[in-house]
């Protein structure tokens, strides 16, 4: 098998796809990158198994073949060329491929590429298209939320709903939770289910600055994304996800609405001050003010600042982790913001001051329990 191929176009896919190698494989041959030649067409894969993304890109070839080539070696050494068309030879009597440049060769041993493992093909799936914007939007709404605990395997992901209705994107610890609604897609049938973290960072790294359509395919087990010329299989988490509806409070009589960036820089000043274990701070509202406060006793640090809002309901005094806080306040995008409340043992409801159309989101925060 022998092709050419441009040194920046190759160095630039390899890339985009390699942030699926875990850096501790069990399987050796998923250290490498299966290179496969059809008809001056060479489509590159990698895999961690759970996930498997392809890309593609044209090369000038004689013949047809396929391997399994290093992808640390291959990638390091491409980032050192200036652009250039590259030569890959690969000699079968030795299992090595050899790269030439305008500087000089190359080898590195290959795998043989029958051995790489194939995506799942997805029988009967169903069938919905999103926009990348949509999707990436979607993503950076919730995949904050996530849990990390291995235990609760569906709380690791993010729940995904169509309906005739929309599309609902749900994440949640049992600490914090965020819920994401768009109005502007419609799935042909209802459907559900959880894609993992890691293949979602790497799509949404992907469709950044991207402005198309993707095609999504999934069954009870796996889900296909396609768009460009990338492809993105990725086995979905089992199981069914918590009632989510079930903890959102819907009686929240006391109501704040405060500048999100004036909120938002007051946290991260005073939480500076909070213990570094509970990072928690302080909220006492009374009237049209908020008290914002945080102490570390052990280190003698303490902080306290003051912010005029606009308020509904009775004097409140809750507790809240300050980086729960913070990443919500950060995600949301409305001048001003609004922060529901029931009672201090209760959950918070973070909402943007007024929702699009097409869209909405809700944020719940559960509570800390103050020092005295």
């Amino acid at each position: 098998m022998k092709f050419i191929v441009s040194s920046s176009t190759l160095l630039k896919e390899l890339i985009s796809i390699s942030g699926i190698i875990n850096s501790n494989n069990t399987l050796p041959i998923l250290d490498n990158i299966l290179f496969e030649i059809f008809e001056n067409k060479l489509s590159i894969t990698a895999s961690d198994l759970e996930s498997t993304i392809t890309s593609s890109l044209t090369v000038e070839s004689n013949q047809n073949g396929n391997a399994a080539i290093p992808a640390k070696l291959l990638i390091e050494t491409l980032k050192t060329f200036p652009e250039q068309p590259l030569t890959f030879y690969l000699e079968n009597e030795n299992n090595t491929i050899e790269i030439s440049s305008e500087q000089g060769k190359y080898s590195l041993a290959f795998f043989n590429g029958a051995e790489f493992p194939k995506a799942p093909s997805i029988e009967t799936p169903n069938n919905t298209n999103i926009h990348s914007s949509i999707l990436v939007k979607g993503i950076n709404k919730t995949i904050f939320a996530t849990g990390n605990d291995e235990l609760r395997p569906v709380m690791s992901g993010i729940y995904f709903k169509l309906s005739d209705s929309g599309l609902t994107l749900v994440s949640t610890d049992a600490h914090k939770l965020v819920k994401y609604n768009r109005y502007d897609i419609e799935g042909n049938q209802n459907a559900e289910f959880i894609l993992p973290k890691k293949p979602l960072n790497i799509l949404k790294n992907l469709l950044n600055n991207s402005d198309e359509n993707v095609n999504i395919e999934f069954n009870e087990t796996n889900a296909k994304y396609k768009f460009g010329k990338i492809t993105l299989t990725c086995r979905l988490i089992e199981g069914k996800y918590p009632n989510y509806s079930a903890v959102i409070p819907t009686e929240n009589p006391n109501k704040l609405l405060i500048d999100r960036i004036s909120f938002l820089n007051s946290i991260k000043r005073v939480s500076i001050f909070s213990n570094k274990a509970t990072h928690q701070i302080r909220l006492v509202i009374k009237g049209n003010e908020i008290h914002i406060s945080a102490e570390d006793a052990d280190f003698s640090n303490k902080a306290e600042e003051r912010l005029s809002c606009q308020y509904e309901g009775s004097n409140i005094e809750i507790g809240f982790n300050s980086k729960f806080l913070n990443e919500m306040v950060s995600n949301l995008e409305t001048e001003n913001i609004i922060l529901e409340m029931s009672a201090s043992n209760r959950a918070g409801i973070l909402l943007p001051e007024e929702n699009k159309d097409s869209e909405s989101v809700l944020m719940l925060v559960m509570p800390v329990m103050l020092n005295s």
